[in-house]
């Protein structure tokens, strides 16, 4: 690699540092890319859109980044469930690899904010959606879950996901934020946070249903 190709690179990651923490700090569309450029040193304020295009694109370059290492934890461990894995042996490897992953990241931590933000924009929440299900693991993890509740229909299947999602993305984005302001956590870790995340969607999966009047 050349030394203005290093430098580029070295530029954008600056500037996907500063997005991702900005985003998570103040939403997507309150931040310009004025501010961003600034905020990571430079000098053109064109920098952001030379090198990600729209700000969906520089969403998707953040969403991506992250996508790929939670990915890479999930295999793993999908690799290594039982032939006779139940509810929570798969819930393990829905939730572990994000805990896991940001456990792994240098403190402080602005993926779950950022994503949590994300996820509640209806402009941009299908970018994350996107990354996920792009995933061959989690497919996998899905398609184990659907052999453990049959019990569920298919319609309160898919209102227990948005319910799993909602508690995985912003309980993650909690903790991020309290560990951030120095306030208790309820969990002294991000391994033990993983753990009652599995325990809360276990048990909201395997709950008992009342039809809907």
């Amino acid at each position: 690699m050349t030394g203005k190709a290093i430098r580029a690179e070295t530029t954008r990651e600056r500037i996907l540092a500063t997005a991702e923490r900005l985003f998570a700090e103040h939403g997507v569309y309150a931040v310009s890319n004025r501010q961003i450029s600034e905020a990571a040193g430079q000098g053109n304020n064109a920098a952001v859109g030379y090198h990600f295009g729209a700000k969906a694109d520089l969403v998707r370059a953040i969403a991506h980044k992250h996508a790929e290492g939670i990915e890479a934890i999930r295999t793993r461990m999908v690799a290594r469930v039982p032939g006779d894995a139940g509810v929570r042996d798969w819930v393990e490897c829905l939730v572990r690899p994000a805990t896991d992953h940001l456990a792994a990241l240098r403190a402080p931590t602005w993926f779950a904010r950022f994503a949590a933000q994300v996820m509640t924009d209806p402009a941009l929440r299908g970018i994350m959606i996107e990354e996920a299900l792009s995933a061959p693991a989690l497919h996998r993890i899905l398609h184990g879950l659907d052999t453990c509740l049959p019990h569920l229909t298919p319609a309160a299947r898919a209102e227990r996901d948005a319910m799993a999602r909602l508690l995985m993305v912003h309980t993650c984005a909690e903790r991020e934020r309290a560990l951030a302001e120095a306030a208790p956590t309820p969990r002294p870790d991000w391994c033990s946070a993983g753990t009652g995340l599995v325990d809360a969607i276990v048990g909201l999966w395997l709950a008992p249903t009342t039809d809907a009047r």
